[in-house]
C-alpha cells in the first residue's frame, strides 16, 4: 500500500501554521522573522527542510535535494543554463514539500502559532491551509531580485558572491546567474492571481517594514489574540 495523507487530515494539524510565500526580494524572510519576535510564534525561516538529516536523504527519491552532493563542483551548478536552473529548482521545491510539511506538523504539535517562509506552491497550500492562514508577497517588478540579489548581506550571498569569483569568468558567471531570475518557463506559478491575500511590494528604497508587519499581522487576524 503507497501511504498517502489526506489533504483535511494535514489541514487539522496546520490549523495553527501561517504560511507566506510569493517573489524573492519581495520581503518574505524578514516579514516571517517579525511577526515570529513581535507575536511570540515559533519562526520557520526559508529552507527549514534543511532540517531533514541529509544521509537520510535518498538520491532516488529525492534528486534533487541530493543535487550537491553529487555535483562536480560550484562551477557546474552557477553555469546552469535558465532552463537547467529552473529544471532543478522546480524539482527541488516539489521534494521539499514532504519534509515542509512534516516538519511544520511537528512543529505545530507545540500549540504555539508557527510562521513559515514557505516552498510549498499555493496549488498545495490551497488543499492543506486557508485564505486566512496564507499570505503572497509580491514584487514590482517582479524580476528585480536580477539586479539586487547580492545587495542583501547574509552569509549565502556572500558565499554564492565568493563561488562566482573562484570560475574562470566571474562576469560571465554573474551574467548567467542573474539570468535565472529572467528565465519563464513554459508553465509557472501565477503569483498575482493565486487566490490568496497578497501585498505588492514596489518601493525598494524607503523602509517599509512596519506597514507590511501591520497588514499582514491584520491579514492573518494575530492582534485579535492579544
Amino acid at each position: 500500500m503507497k501511504i498517502q495523507l489526506s489533504d483535511n487530515l494535514i489541514k487539522h494539524y496546520l490549523q495553527n501554521v501561517y504560511f507566506i510565500n510569493g517573489h524573492s526580494y519581495a520581503g518574505k524572510s524578514t516579514m516571517v522573522k517579525m511577526l515570529a519576535e513581535r507575536y511570540d510564534m515559533i519562526h520557520c525561516g526559508e529552507n527549514y527542510h534543511d532540517v531533514f538529516p541529509q544521509n537520510k536523504l535518498s538520491r532516488w527519491k529525492q534528486p534533487g535535494l541530493c543535487y550537491f552532493d553529487t555535483m562536480s563542483g560550484w562551477q557546474e551548478w552557477l553555469n546552469m543554463t535558465p532552463e537547467e536552473h529552473w529544471n532543478w529548482y522546480n524539482q527541488v521545491s516539489n521534494e521539499c514539500v514532504e519534509i515542509e510539511i512534516l516538519e511544520l506538523i511537528k512543529l505545530a504539535a507545540s500549540g504555539r502559532k508557527v510562521v513559515v517562509d514557505t516552498n510549498i506552491p499555493p496549488d498545495v497550500l490551497r488543499e492543506i491551509s486557508s485564505y486566512n492562514r496564507v499570505a503572497i508577497l509580491l514584487c514590482d517588478p517582479p524580476d528585480i531580485c536580477a539586479t539586487r540579489f547580492f545587495d542583501r548581506d547574509d552569509p549565502d550571498k556572500k558565499f554564492m558572491m565568493d563561488q562566482i569569483k573562484k570560475c574562470p569568468d566571474p562576469e560571465a558567471t554573474l551574467r548567467n546567474f542573474n539570468s535565472w531570475a529572467l528565465y519563464h518557463p513554459p508553465v509557472e506559478i501565477d503569483w498575482e492571481h493565486t487566490g490568496f491575500f497578497s501585498y505588492t511590494r514596489s518601493d525598494f528604497d524607503t523602509d517599509t517594514r512596519e506597514e507590511m508587519l501591520s497588514i499582514l499581522a491584520k491579514h492573518f487576524g494575530l492582534e485579535e489574540g492579544k
